[in-house]
């Protein structure tokens, strides 16, 4: 099969677009024929060794796996032992090992049926990063209907979709973009929208009972300062850097958490199945869309990696696979 494939730590010019051989299918796993993926943040960090922590698991002067991607979109192709819950042929989405490939394996309680009504495109926009906002919004922010929300990082990849399902939580949104994502933000469903170029979210009268940073460009103090007196702050993303920097604000604000009155909380997504279900009766209902940015066959995925590197995307980076 074709694959995008490393052996060394680097920029996305150490990938490479080679003939490997197809994963074998284990017990409790299912083998995907892979119809699409997506990029995120983490497959850089994955590709670049950074920050260098990743090392301490990955492989310390070479990656231990050779393949990139997590997010997919397919067909399943066949099944371990014991996995009840699919059968070949099913059409499903969900988080896998190696995903920028024309197959790849998945833990069956990290895959879900595709909703009918998208295409594969679509479905691999979502795991990752949709994941990331709903376990943000519903379990750790624990958003109500009727409160206010701001969203840094509106236009991006867990932005747009945080946008929408806070909108289908019954909650009022601020969308925090630049001046091209105005009018994208507001047609996902934003309430209202803060123009970062040329206003401070931090310092508008307005007073949000959960904040939520996907960006982290901004110090803890202007994120609480956008805060109600007892609101929550969800911490998404990091910034990048070798080695402690991209982790800088979110340990910041657990130490900050135990002395303060806001709830200060790191989002890490899992994408786990009922997870993923419940996206997929988001999008069923109508409630959610895939914003996609850009979409790049397979053998482009060092040019898709690298676009959301630069860190100008648009909702999600989509790679075509079959």
């Amino acid at each position: 099969m074709k694959a995008i494939v490393r052996s060394e730590y680097g920029s996305s010019g150490c990938l490479r677009f080679e003939e490997v051989e197809p994963p074998t299918v284990g017990s409790g796993e299912v083998l995907v024929k892979v119809r699409a993926s997506s990029v995120n943040p983490y497959d850089w960090h994955m590709v670049r060794g950074e920050p260098y922590l990743i090392r301490m698991s990955d492989g310390l002067r070479h990656p231990k796996s050779q393949g990139v991607g997590i997010d997919v979109a397919g067909t399943v192709a066949a099944l371990g032992e014991g996995v009840t819950s699919f059968e070949i042929g099913d059409e499903v989405f969900g988080v896998g090992v190696g995903t920028l490939a024309e197959f790849a394996l998945a833990n069956a309680d990290r895959l879900a049926k595709k909703p009918a009504s998208i295409s594969f495109e679509a479905a691999a926009a979502m795991p990752c990063a949709a994941a990331t906002a709903l376990v943000g919004l519903r379990e750790r922010g624990e958003l109500k209907a009727g409160q206010r929300i701001l969203i840094n990082g509106a236009a991006g990849g867990v932005g747009t979709f945080a946008v929408q399902i806070a909108k289908s939580m019954g909650a009022t949104v601020t969308g925090v973009c630049s001046t091209r994502n105005v009018d994208l933000v507001r047609s996902i469903g934003a309430d209202d929208v803060t123009d970062y170029t040329k206003e401070d979210f931090s310092r508008l009268d307005q007073k949000f009972d959960v904040v939520m940073d996907t960006v982290g460009n901004r110090s803890l103090t202007a994120l609480r300062r956008a805060l109600t007196k007892d609101g929550t702050l969800l911490l998404v993303a990091g910034t990048k850097g070798k080695w402690f920097r991209p982790l800088a604000l979110m340990l910041k604000g657990v130490v900050v958490s135990k002395f303060v009155h806001h709830r200060i909380l790191v989002v890490m997504g899992g994408a786990k199945h009922e997870e993923l279900v419940a996206l997929a009766e988001l999008v069923d209902a109508g409630a959610l869309t895939p914003v996609i940015d850009r979409t790049y066959s397979l053998s482009e995925s060092a040019q898709a990696l690298e676009y959301l590197y630069e860190g100008h995307a648009r909702g999600k980076v989509v790679v075509e696979v079959a």
